[in-house]
Parts: C-alpha cells; sequence; structure tokens
C-alpha cells in the first residue's frame, strides 16, 4: 500500500504535537481541520504551543492542547491545565464584571461622573467624562508609558492633565489607560485591591482555581512563558510594562489562568451569570455589558469592556452571530462568546511572533471559525471555513 507523504507528514505532527482530554463530545476526527491549523501555526513559528477549548453553557466539546509552553530547547510539552498571561483578557475577566457587580451593588454607577472617583480630575475639563466612557475605550484618554516612581499616581495624574483626543463618546480610541483607571476604581469603592476583590467576588465562586495575578510559587511550574521586546523569556511575571510597573495588578493586564478557567467563566456568561446554582453576576449586568453601548458606522460595535465588532474583532471568525462578543490579548489569548449559538471558543498560546499581527489575527480567526464549523448549529459555517490559514 503507498501512502502520500503528505499523510505522514500529518500523522508525525499530530503525535508530536498535540495531546487531547476527553470531553463529553469529543470525536477525534471531528477535530482534525483545528489539530491542522494549530500544528501549522507551530512549525511557522507564530506559537510555541496553545490550548483550545470549544463549549457551551453544559458542555465541552472539545480540550486540547498543543506544542510546547516556550520555544526553549528544553521547554515542556504543553497541557490543558497550563496557565498563561492573559494580558488584555484581564479586562474582561477581572475588571469589567468588577466594576459590573459593583455597579449590581449600588456601590457605583455606570454614569457617574469620573471626577467623582478622581477627584484629580476636576477642573481640568473632563466634567463629562462617565465611568461608561472608560469601559467602552470612548474617553479620549491616551495611553503613556508610567513611572517607576509612584506609577499609580503617575497614572492618574497624567491622565487628569492630558488632553482628550476628541469629544467624550464621540470616538472608539482602545487605550489601556481606561481600565488602569477602573481598577484604581475598585479600590476606591471597595478598600480592596483589584485582585482581592475579583478574587472573592468573581473567580472562587466561578470555580476558576487557578486564575490569579501574580502567580504563587506553586503554579510557576504550570506557567507558559511570554517573550518581552527584547526576546528574554518570563515565566509567570506580567509581560505589559505599565502593569509590572503597578505591581503586576492592573486593570488593564496581569491576570495569569488556564484555558479551563476562562472556560468555566465563559460558561457562568452564557447561563445568564449563574454558575453550579449561585447567581455571580445578574442576568441584567451580563446582559448590560454585552449590549452594544457604542457604534460608529457599524464598523466599531462595544460593549461595555467587550468587542462585538471593531478593527479588534479577529477571533469572531465566520461562524458567530452578530449578538457574540469577545476579547484578545496580546500574549496570544482570544475568547469568543456566542450566546444565540450557545457556544464559546478560547484560544490560549505561548506566542512567538509578535511583528506579524495579520498571520496571527488569520489564526485566532480560522480557530473561531473551525470552532463555529464544528460544533455551532449555523449551517452556513460550513461554508465559510474551508480557505487555509
Amino acid at each position: 500500500m503507498v501512502v502520500a507523504r503528505s499523510s505522514v507528514v500529518f500523522i508525525l505532527i499530530i503525535v508530536l504535537f498535540s495531546r487531547f482530554s476527553w470531553a463529553s463530545s469529543y470525536d477525534p476526527h471531528r477535530s482534525e481541520k483545528l489539530d491542522l491549523v494549530m500544528n501549522e501555526a507551530i512549525l511557522r513559528g507564530l506559537i510555541a504551543g496553545g490550548v483550545v477549548i470549544v463549549g457551551s453553557h453544559r458542555e465541552i466539546h472539545l480540550e486540547r492542547a498543543y506544542g510546547r509552553t516556550s520555544s526553549a530547547v528544553d521547554a515542556r510539552p504543553m497541557e490543558v491545565d497550563e496557565i498563561f498571561d492573559l494580558a488584555s483578557l484581564t479586562k474582561v475577566v477581572a475588571t469589567t464584571p468588577s466594576i459590573l457587580k459593583l455597579a449590581e451593588e449600588g456601590r457605583l454607577s455606570l454614569v457617574d461622573p469620573v471626577t467623582m472617583w478622581f477627584p484629580e480630575f476636576a477642573g481640568r475639563g473632563k466634567d463629562d467624562l462617565l465611568v461608561m466612557h472608560l469601559l467602552t475605550h470612548t474617553s479620549g484618554l491616551d495611553d503613556f508609558s508610567l513611572s517607576p516612581v509612584d506609577p499609580l499616581q503617575h497614572a492618574v495624574e497624567g491622565a487628569a492633565g492630558q488632553k482628550l483626543k476628541g469629544e467624550v463618546g464621540s470616538r472608539f480610541r482602545y487605550a489601556d489607560i481606561n481600565f488602569i483607571l477602573l481598577g484604581e476604581m475598585v479600590h476606591r469603592a471597595t478598600g480592596l485591591s483589584l485582585d482581592q476583590y475579583a478574587h472573592q467576588q468573581i473567580f472562587i465562586p466561578t470555580g476558576m482555581k487557578d486564575t490569579s495575578f501574580k502567580p504563587d510559587d506553586s503554579r510557576l511550574t504550570r506557567c507558559s512563558a511570554t517573550l518581552t521586546s527584547s526576546n528574554v523569556l518570563l515565566v509567570g511575571q506580567v509581560q505589559d510594562d505599565n502593569a509590572r510597573q503597578l505591581g503586576g495588578v492592573a486593570g488593564h493586564a496581569g491576570l495569569f489562568g488556564t484555558a479551563q478557567d476562562l472556560a468555566r467563566f465563559s460558561q457562568m456568561l452564557l447561563d445568564e451569570g449563574e454558575h453550579a446554582g449561585r447567581q455571580i453576576l445578574s442576568n441584567r449586568a451580563v446582559r448590560q455589558m454585552t449590549a452594544p453601548y457604542f457604534s460608529r458606522g457599524g464598523n466599531v460595535i462595544r460593549g461595555l469592556g467587550w468587542d462585538i465588532a471593531s478593527p479588534y474583532s479577529s477571533p469572531k471568525g465566520t461562524g458567530f452571530s452578530e449578538g457574540s462578543f469577545g476579547h484578545t490579548g496580546y500574549s496570544g489569548g482570544s475568547l469568543w462568546i456566542d450566546p444565540d449559538a450557545d457556544l464559546f471558543v478560547v484560544l490560549l498560546t505561548s506566542r512567538l511572533d509578535y511583528r506579524n499581527t495579520r498571520e496571527f489575527n488569520a489564526l485566532r480567526k480560522r480557530v473561531s471559525s473551525l470552532a463555529a464549523e464544528l460544533y455551532g448549529p449555523f449551517p452556513w459555517t460550513q461554508e465559510l471555513t474551508s480557505s487555509p490559514l
């Protein structure tokens, strides 16, 4: 019998780079397209490895690990419970739900003037700036590098003193400073740091046992590496410069966690804020933060914290509905959730190539599109996901 060379290569790739955990509806043949896309990304040097989880509000359809934890020669094989630097996923997994939880409790309002929480902003031409403008990145604030000396005060004073880039609420301009302020707002409203509040109110009740800022020593051996701009490997230390200046706890970045924990978080949102019989967020809060709060000609649609449609929406793929939402992380992660399809896809990677954004976004899109094709209810996705990466 003659075996095609391409078939042999494909089999070797699967053996070398892929491990999986059995899930309730797992079908090994069903995931072959996804395996091929992930392993191709490894061979092309986009990533060293990664984890993909696809599920619904009640079950996990697929849970799979690929490759290794870094580019180091002695790097470990990737496992499905690997801990990753979640980067900007911090914004929607820690900060946004914390703010919405506080709003539920009446401890702040989405229409509070920012000056109410930051007197430093008073008298500086920002009286129209509201909490919701920070959540939707429509504040007009711009990012800047933080000083190592009192970086939090520098963040607040720097934001208060800068000239806004346009009228408040008129333009979407993605900026980490919005969420640095929101993280500090949680502290000013509760007396607890963001990591303490999110841990108590969001992570523990949702069963996210491996999600935290500043992973402790017992978890460092399970942390996937990231790379600095000078190609230095970081393990268990936040990649983002400003988050490092802020001590590893910030509203825009700094969170670490597993794909399994993000799957639990996604299931909680799909289950209208409930997990294991406990209401983590009210159904109203879930709908609030995932509703379209800002729209600019249909090209940019943002929820509170969450992305719905924008230049950052690569993980939306081709098979997700208009009511879906998600977010990305610079370190190589993405999360997309579709209540209409009862579907979510988590992609976390040990990213190697930070320059080729187009190729990396194509990977995100391809993984999500395949997740929708393989496990979504919409028949039209079958014909939309046939193109190669």
